[in-house]
Order: C-alpha cells, then sequence, then structure tokens
C-alpha cells in the first residue's frame, strides 16, 4: 500500500527512473571504509580517473593496514593522475589517523552495530567529513535508508519543485539535505538516489538539460532550467 504521507508523483517518478537506469550503483563498494576512500578519489575528477586511481591505490596498499602505515606522501604517489593527489592522500592520512585511534584498526565495520543516529555522527566526526559523505557511506556499504544530496540529486529536486534552496547562492545547505531527506520515503531512497545521479549525468544536466528527451518531464515544472548558473554541492562534503 502506499503512504498517503507523500505524494503519489515521487513513487511514479521513482518508478519511471528504476525503469529506465535500473538502479546503477555507480561502482560504489560494500566495505565502509573502501567507500570512503572511493569517495575522495573521486572529488573534482571524471569517473574513468577517480576509478582508475582507487584501483592504483589498492594495488599499491593492498590492505587498509598498509595505507594506515603509510606517510600521506607515499599514499599521494599512486592517486597523482586523479589529480590533487596531495591534498587527497592528506585527507586519507587524517581521517586514518582518526578511525585507527577509535577502533584500534583501520575499519569502520563497528559502524554496522550502531544506530543510523550514531553512524552518521561518528562519519561526521571524521576530518573532512560532511553530511553527503557521510550519507553515501552509510546508503551504499551499510544499507542505511538515507538520501545522499549529491550535485545532481540537488539540481533535480530544485527543477522538480521538490525543494527550495535556504542559502542566497543556492547551494545546498546540510539543512536542505534534510529537508529534501525528510520528503522521500525510505524505501525509495537508494534508488531514487542512484537513478538520478544517471539522470543528471545523462539528460538534466547543469547547463542545456535534454528536457524533451527526459523520462520524468511529465513531473517537472523545470523550475530553474534555464539558469546559466551551476549550484554544485561541495563534493567532498
Amino acid at each position: 500500500m502506499v503512504s498517503q504521507k507523500y505524494p503519489l508523483f515521487i513513487f511514479d517518478v521513482a518508478a519511471v527512473l528504476k525503469n529506465r537506469y535500473r538502479d546503477f550503483n555507480h561502482y560504489n563498494l560494500k566495505d565502509p571504509l573502501d567507500e570512503l576512500l572511493f569517495i575522495i578519489c573521486s572529488t573534482k575528477t571524471g569517473e574513468a580517473s577517480y576509478r582508475s586511481t582507487f584501483r592504483s591505490l589498492k594495488e599499491t596498499f593492498p590492505t587498509h593496514l598498509h595505507i594506515a602505515e603509510a606517510p600521506a606522501e607515499y599514499i599521494a604517489r599512486p592517486i597523482v593522475s586523479g589529480g590533487l593527489s596531495n591534498q587527497k592522500a592528506k585527507a586519507i592520512r587524517n581521517l586514518l589517523d582518526v578511525i585507527v585511534a577509535e577502533f584500534g584498526e583501520p575499519t569502520l565495520k563497528p559502524l554496522r552495530k550502531m544506530s543510523d543516529d550514531e553512524v552518521e555522527a561518528f562519519l561526521l566526526s571524521l576530518p573532512g567529513v560532511g553530511k553527503k559523505v557521510a550519507r553515501c557511506v552509510m546508503m551504499y556499504s551499510l544499507g542505511r535508508q538515507v538520501f545522499p544530496v549529491d550535485t545532481h540529486c540537488w539540481r533535480i529536486a530544485r527543477r522538480l519543485g521538490w525543494v527550495r534552496p535556504t542559502q542566497k547562492d543556492q547551494h545546498c545547505a546540510p539543512r536542505d539535505m534534510d529537508r529534501l531527506q525528510s520528503k522521500i520515503p525510505p524505501e525509495l531512497r537508494y534508488s531514487l538516489h542512484v537513478n538520478m545521479v544517471s539522470l543528471g549525468r545523462e539528460i538534466c544536466t547543469a547547463t542545456a538539460p535534454r528536457c524533451d528527451e527526459c523520462p520524468i518531464s511529465a513531473w517537472c515544472p523545470k523550475i530553474g532550467a534555464n539558469d546559466k548558473r551551476r549550484f554544485p554541492v561541495s563534493s567532498f562534503a
């Protein structure tokens, strides 16, 4: 039975997107620490590049312990092709230091036994980790019913009229992420997230969206679709 708490069109949009994109997982990972490292590698770089740099990182450091024992300058070497390698290496180094201090080893597996609130609070306590990244780890690796708001989800939700920005520059603030998540049925959050990412990359692009080809155009008022400005969510937020 469809919940009366949410508008029916949300279920319609989710069904149409699922039929088109089949809940493609965008190569995200089941181990939560691997997923966190994968997201860091993906910062400000294209898909082919960050998949390649993550593979290189794992080949150079076969275990999490190997990475945890390496200086930042050594971590930077295998990920240099993805750009910002020194910045990303320092982020990895800082994260692992905190994780090892908390759990005694480089792992995030203890998060599996925590509540959603506890998991999110811990991930947000890690240096450089914001709500989007925390919820990506929670959703992809821990199976939690959260809705990470990346740049594609934010753009599409705004054009659909599901959420209005609270910031003058129209960026997605943490409270906007919470507001949007609360409007999406928990059982649809994974599917809508991954399929909105696919839609945002293929059709509902930041500039020159192909609205005439969009499978959900019947439900979309196209709010701001012709706006030439970009309002992304920070890549490492």
